[in-house]
């Protein structure tokens, strides 16, 4: 491949308003070309209409089967508070190991895909909160119905300088989906910055990221930080950063127009 095609996603479309804003913000006056949406987000039906009103903004599933709302009745992936588990290598072992969790998942999975359809909105991608998708069991049902639901591109978080003992697993997921006929990603940045993209960390990665090939950039804005959702996480300083003139004006130099996966014909 000789072009370079760059994907700017933000995660956690309509988890919360502020969420919500800052994707539509960034991606009218800023360089953010996808969103990735939770399908139990408080503010889904917010997020939906911004979507909407919004139509060159790309928008996948991302899937939710740790640290959020289930969509259906699922005591094996729920705690007793309802929601899902926030243990996610208890919840990992779970899915491998018991067959009950296993039919459990595939029926919260098809579930949030069926809710993603009723959206109306066109099908991007396809993602996991936590990168939870690189889970052999949550890929293998992807894939097993992917035909079912136009899932034509799946998110591979690759980011090669910081995958360690991840790699062997990266290269198995690249292969399963090949082989399934889904496409992704080439690699990922910003997985090491993670909640703490500035305008600098980006400028840097976007500096040094290859010159071909299909790269996403993901990042988690908000228009103010959120302790109780996103603790830790800089998420106004990621919003000032998808709109920064700095970065504009590099992508613009480097003749590189952000788009959405199913923009790249590949």
């Amino acid at each position: 491949m000789n072009a370079t095609h760059l994907i700017i996603t933000a995660d956690d479309f309509g988890a919360h308003i502020a969420i919500n804003e800052a994707v539509e913000a960034a991606h009218h006056h800023g360089v953010l070309s996808a969103a990735s949406l939770m399908m139990g987000g408080e503010a889904l039906a917010d997020a939906v209409a911004r979507a909407k009103r919004s139509p060159k903004l790309r928008v996948g599933l991302h899937l939710t089967l740790v640290e959020g709302r289930p969509l259906t009745v699922c005591p094996k992936l729920m705690q007793q508070n309802g929601r899902f588990t926030e243990n996610l290598v208890k919840a990992g072992f779970i899915w491998f190991f018991s067959p009950s969790a296993r039919r459990q998942l595939k029926a919260e999975i098809t579930a949030q895909f069926e809710a993603f359809q009723a959206t109306g909105l066109k099908l991007d991608h396809v993602n996991a909160h936590n990168h939870m998708h690189i889970h052999p069991t949550v890929l293998g049902i992807i894939i097993d119905i992917s035909k079912r639901y136009g899932v034509k591109w799946v998110r591979l978080p690759y980011e090669p300088q910081t995958m360690g003992w991840l790699k062997p697993l990266m290269w198995m997921m690249r292969w399963r989906l090949k082989r399934s006929g889904i496409k992704t990603n080439d690699i990922m940045l910003g997985l090491a910055a993670s909640g703490h993209l500035s305008e600098i960390t980006m400028l840097k990665l976007l500096q040094s990221m290859p010159k071909s090939g299909i790269i996403e950039l993901y990042c988690h804005p908000a228009t103010v930080n959120l302790p109780d959702y996103l603790p830790g996480y800089e998420a106004v300083v990621e919003f000032a950063a998808l709109q920064s003139d700095v970065i504009v004006s590099h992508l613009s130099h480097e003749t590189i127009k952000p788009v959405g996966f199913s923009d790249i014909f590949a």
